[in-house]
């Protein structure tokens, strides 16, 4: 693999330090998938791609948004709060016994039922011995035509987290999250090494020829910005398929959403490793390669030259012109 070089500094082959020979690769599997009206038929076929990410290598598995249904936020319905679970919960025990039978860690994105009418959308990490290494709940909630999550979801209240499994140490962030690089550059301080985002973002229909090409380039553009800015890997693990949030039946009235997959992987330097289609079910497959890591940063060294004493203003919602400003972001 070439070095991502800089001007006035060769690229070519990377030769690897002990520093770097020290660091463990490991493989991640990215599951691409189509949600139908039967939450278990998806929870089985989930399981079943777990299986096959296994099968082909992968030790760390990434399931999209809310798999175990199709995207039901598309209503505002008080019956649709019975799909919540509790964590730890009937899937994460299910998901815990695969993960232990398989060796493999496994992300896992669920609504939770936290207490009487206080609902998350959690992000579950299952370690390879089957315990949960971490839970995180989803911080940015949108609320836009047929993304009414606001209605079902609480904000997360444990922050940006990054946890060590058995075989790497990973953030999870939850889609909505992916457009903020705040939470981004929190959980790599945190010394992920992969960042993953559970999705489940799709067009609208009468939107797609105008805008559809423009909206998943941006959806792209913005995780590479990601990668390159902390100098980490980055996937965007997005579900595929026409829903009209269809639970046994229950379908939300309109045209519905086309949800465009095109699930990706890419390195710390922001290029695409690996990439799936706008229309099928797919299973990516690709090695970190952590000395790539170590050597982006070497070269690129953006954390390095932050000037963290000077971005006080970035906690305030917005920094009114007419109001004077100290450079940690406090008024005058």
């Amino acid at each position: 693999m070439l070095l991502p070089g800089r001007t006035g500094k060769p690229c070519g082959q990377r030769v690897n330090s002990e520093a770097e020979m020290n660091q463990k690769n490991f493989t991640v599997g990215l599951v691409q998938m189509r949600m139908g009206a039967d939450p278990e038929a998806n929870f089985a076929a989930a399981i079943g791609h777990i299986r096959t990410a296994a099968a082909r290598g992968a030790q760390i598995v990434c399931l999209p948004e809310l798999f175990r249904t199709q995207y039901f936020c598309q209503r505002e319905e008080l019956a649709l709060f019975d799909l919540a679970e509790p964590i730890p919960g009937p899937s994460t025990e299910a998901l815990s016994v695969v993960a232990r039978e398989l060796g493999v860690v496994i992300v896992a994105s669920l609504f939770e039922r936290r207490a009487p009418g206080l609902y998350h959308n959690t992000a579950v990490t299952l370690n390879a011995d089957g315990a949960i290494a971490s839970v995180y709940r989803k911080m940015h909630i949108p609320d836009d035509p047929l993304y009414y999550e606001k209605y079902y979801f609480t904000p997360g209240d444990l922050g940006f987290k990054a946890a060590d499994t058995a075989h790497g140490r990973i953030g999870t962030l939850v889609c909505w999250d992916q457009w903020y690089p705040e939470g981004a550059r929190l959980t790599a301080l945190q010394g992920a090494e992969i960042l993953f985002y559970p999705t489940a973002i799709g067009w609208h229909p009468a939107e797609k020829a105008e805008f559809g090409e423009a909206q998943y380039d941006a959806w792209q553009t913005i995780q590479r910005a990601h990668a390159i800015a902390n100098g980490v890997y980055v996937a965007g693990v997005n579900r595929v398929g026409h829903e009209q949030g269809d639970i046994l039946g229950n379908r939300a009235e309109g045209q519905g959403l086309e949800f465009w997959g095109g699930s990706f992987l890419a390195d710390p330097f922001g290029r695409i490793i690996t990439k799936a289609s706008h229309t099928d079910e797919e299973i990516l497959i690709a090695t970190l390669d952590l000395g790539l890591m170590e050597e982006t940063r070497r070269n690129w060294p953006f954390l390095r030259d932050r000037r963290i004493d000077a971005y006080g203003g970035i906690t305030k919602r917005f920094l009114d012109p007419a109001t004077s400003w100290n450079t940690d972001g406090e008024a005058k």
